[in-house]
């Protein structure tokens, strides 16, 4: 097996948005936000080659949106999938399978693209596989008030038309063991139905893809939770629960919206688990 950290672009998120009730005063230490109070985030995804096979976890937001759309999100940065791909010897049509935690557009716009007339859509790796489950693939396509900007139907309808779509079957405690993609899987709730976490051993390591769970390390103390979470008390369990995990375990934490910081560790403190170190891939794994 080998991982290959995939920067596919850089975006900017309202810093309250992402923080919720916490006090801008506090969390702009560890995100700190520009003139119109939006603080800069990763579209970090993972690619896992494993013998033959090689899967993407997640795509990042693509590049088939108007400028309108671009502009709310303030792309910033010279990031794309197909260069970070490219840095690998790989290209889009090499990749197997593609893992979607959730559908959320900066987390799947760029597994669908245009077709060459632009009259439709079509899938942007031709000869993958893509995952996602069925309690969360219903949750998207019939979203709800608070996600429907977030779920868009270009992104998402045109993965079943095209015959590619796959869905990982949900376990009654919300942990897969050995899934398909030869990765655990944790199922959390909190910020959106079924979101999927991949918990991934290399080289004697574990690594927690975090997703939305905890989407960048000032994330980490309990209470900091996004407005986007759809049941913010359910994350507050869920967090609580991975990262004591995790500080037990020396697990490593996968960061898909930190700007600054690929991977991480967690420790005990009198407030509570905490960010203890933080790392680039190439410091602990030497790619």
């Amino acid at each position: 097996m080998k991982l290959y950290p995939i920067e596919t672009g850089n975006f900017k998120l309202d810093g309250g948005a992402m923080f919720g009730v916490v006090p801008k005063s506090i969390w702009q230490k560890t995100n700190p936000a520009d003139c119109n109070n939006m603080v800069d985030l990763a579209m970090r995804c993972l690619l896992i080659e494993i013998g033959k096979r090689l899967i993407l976890i997640d795509t990042g937001i693509g590049n088939k949106q108007n400028k309108k759309f671009f502009s709310y999100y303030y792309l910033w940065g010279d990031f794309s999938l197909e260069k970070s791909l490219a840095q690998y010897g790989f290209t889009c049509d090499d990749i197997t399978d593609v893992f979607l935690t959730h559908l959320h557009f900066d987390h799947c716009g760029g597994a669908i693209e245009w077709n060459k007339s632009k009259s439709g859509y079509r899938p942007a790796f031709k000869n993958a596989i893509y995952w996602s489950n069925e309690d969360h693939w219903n949750w998207a396509v019939q979203p709800n008030f608070r996600e429907k900007v977030s779920f868009l139907k270009e992104n998402i309808l045109p993965i079943r038309e095209s015959g590619q779509l796959k869905f990982i079957t949900i376990p009654k405690d919300n942990f897969l063991k050995n899934s398909p993609l030869g990765f655990d899987i944790y199922f959390v709730n909190g910020h959106t139905d079924k979101q999927m976490l991949p918990v991934i051993t290399y080289e004697e390591k574990t690594i927690i893809y975090a997703a939305d769970l905890l989407p960048t390390t000032g994330h980490i103390p309990i209470p900091y939770i996004a407005g986007y979470d759809t049941r913010p008390l359910l994350t507050i369990q869920e967090k609580e629960q991975i990262l004591n995990l995790a500080e037990s375990q020396n697990y490593f934490f996968f960061f898909e919206h930190d700007a600054r910081h690929e991977l991480g560790t967690v420790k005990k403190t009198e407030k509570g688990v905490r960010l203890n170190e933080t790392f680039s891939f190439l410091e602990i794994f030497g790619k």
